[in-house]
């Protein structure tokens, strides 16, 4: 008896000592949205080194106040959950910092200007490489040629990407380079877009941009460490604590463990590898001991991605039916069923989680199916299966989704009515009044996760994305033509898709996504309460500080 109680008395006195804990940082006197449901907030959370320890009412939290804990007085500010944007390319988007960008440009002539002035601001680039146009800029729906860059920059080569990555525009100067002529022949996915008489216009899709893209000079390991650093800078400043890239390699994820082994990771970062249609076991086996290599709360590696097709822009995204405005196509998928079975399942098999890109319908039927095989053949299992994008789908396939067990992983920023033009004259109103199903998924029980796939679209910015997500038919207060509010969602759904269920979609949401106590401590504050602003100024909202691992990285 006497051993029994002295267990006692020092599992009760350890029990204390927990209770007292001290906090390094505490946050005050805030409204903070814990992530747990749609309304639940607290007034105050405690940080201990990276992880929280208590989330409640001020006095509550005021118990773990020490000599040395620093304490920050939100004046009753919002604080959430750090953003996890669940699709990103964030080694390209940090390169961008030092490209022309012209996602603002909303005529040829803007985006030439914009060209010329790099150029002239740039002088000894070798090569003006740029990113961001959209369609709707070239008047009546043609393609961009390469006069129109030949105009403003001509004795160097230019090569730039279409905001949604899947295009590019070149002069002729980088043409010559490339050796592109009248006579080259490209079989693979994409296109060489040619004018009448067979001549290549400088307008490339898909596949067929890697002609050029070759000849761009690659980035050194040093530029690329020192643009990530930068990409790091930027997303603080837009709250997003964690990112899930989707493509990658080895080379760039040792890029990202360089950082790590200096604690200059500046995001949780969790991997998919791109794979292809001829994609073996042993390629498979190899990303598998990745995953077993790169385990970290920091970096980790547990998926594959596959582009199964293109977007709706260029007519690469594979549709059901054909286009509205160009009727001898529906496009074509990069794989066939049984490429995208084979791959799918060995992935499956090996424990590894499958992003699949399908933009038009018939890509996310394919994906489904794919799937679904992989089921009967492997068996169930977590596999948290993801589909991206999902811009079309038909109505019986929503349902699919949840009997499989697939993650509706989507974009809002995608829907924006600054780009939204082009799409909706090529697939039709009809299809276009279905498109973008958000909350088709989530009154279907499906796990919807939000992200921004920067730089394959206009913005990084998940404010910008909440706004298309609750709004739907307005930005800075304009209405988009052709676009129904039936598929839009609540803030807090929205939120959630920003984090928890982003969480979840890397398998974890036992460590981040929410405020509570045991949670990792990536937290932001905002300037305005999303909750209660009026939803047309959602996408004015900022982020005034941001915290990853309990440490503030940001403060505005």
């Amino acid at each position: 008896m006497k051993i029994a109680h002295a267990l006692l008395f020092i599992g009760l006195a350890l029990l204390g000592t927990a209770s007292a804990q001290k906090a390094d940082l505490i946050l005050t006197n805030g409204k903070i949205w814990s992530g747990e449901s749609d309304t639940k907030t607290v007034t105050a959370v405690a940080i201990k080194g990276d992880k929280i320890i208590a989330a409640g009412d001020g006095k509550e939290i005021d118990k773990h106040r020490g000599p040395g804990t620093r304490v920050v007085d939100l004046g009753g500010r919002f604080a959430m959950p750090g953003i996890n944007d669940s699709h990103v390319h964030f080694l390209g988007a940090s390169l961008t910092t030092t490209q022309v960008d012209l996602t603002t440009a909303k005529t040829v002539e803007e985006a030439q200007a914009a060209i010329k002035k790099f150029a002239d601001e740039n002088p000894n680039a070798p090569w003006i490489v740029g990113f961001g146009w959209q369609y709707s800029i070239f008047p009546n729906a043609r393609l961009p040629h390469r006069n129109d860059i030949d105009s403003v920059v001509k004795d160097r080569p230019v090569f730039l990407s279409a905001y949604d990555g899947h295009s590019a525009w070149a002069n002729s100067k980088a043409l010559e380079i490339a050796e592109v002529t009248k006579a080259t022949q490209f079989n693979g996915f994409g296109e060489i877009v040619r004018d009448a008489d067979g001549e290549p216009t400088g307008a490339f899709k898909e596949g067929a941009m890697g002609l050029v893209r070759r000849k761009v000079p690659a980035t050194t390991d040093q530029q690329r460490t020192e643009a990530l650093r930068r990409g790091f800078q930027n997303a603080w400043t837009l709250g997003i604590t964690s990112i899930q890239n989707a493509h990658g390699s080895e080379s760039e994820t040792e890029l990202f463990a360089g950082l790590l082994s200096k604690n200059e990771l500046g995001v949780r970062t969790s991997f998919a590898y791109s794979v292809g249609p001829q994609t073996t076991q042993a390629d498979i086996d190899k990303i598998a001991l990745e995953a077993k290599k790169y385990t970290s709360p920091m970096l980790r590696v547990g998926a594959i991605k596959i582009a199964v097709d293109g977007v709706i822009e260029s007519y690469t995204a594979a549709m059901l039916e054909p286009y509205t405005n160009k009727s001898e196509t529906s496009g074509s998928p990069s794989y066939t069923q049984d490429q995208l079975n084979n791959v799918v399942r060995m992935a499956d098999k090996a424990g590894l989680q499958i992003y699949i890109h399908a933009i038009g319908d018939r890509g996310v039927r394919m994906a489904l199916d794919a799937f679904e095989n992989a089921i009967k053949i492997n068996g169930r299992r977590d596999s948290r299966f993801r589909i991206e994008h999902i811009e079309t789908i038909q109505a019986a396939d929503i349902e699919r989704f949840k009997e499989l067990g697939v993650i509706a992983s989507m974009e809002p920023i995608h829907a924006d009515p600054a780009t939204i033009n082009v799409w909706s004259d090529n697939i039709g109103f009809d299809r276009t009044s279905r498109a973008f199903a958000w909350k088709a998924f989530e009154n279907s029980g499906v796990k919807l996760i939000f992200s921004s796939d920067f730089p394959a679209a206009i913005s990084m910015s998940p404010w910008r994305g909440l706004h298309n997500a609750v709004n739907r038919q307005t930005i800075d207060g304009k209405p988009a033509n052709g676009w129904l509010k039936q598929w839009s969602v609540s803030v807090s759904t929205a939120l959630t898709a920003y984090t928890a269920n982003g969480a979840y979609a890397s398998f974890e949401e036992k460590t981040k996504g929410r405020i509570a106590a045991g949670m990792l401590a990536d937290i932001i504050v905002l300037d305005r309460d999303p909750l209660t602003i009026s939803s047309a100024d959602l996408f004015k909202i900022n982020v005034t500080t941001t915290i990853v691992s309990g440490k503030v990285v940001y403060e505005k």
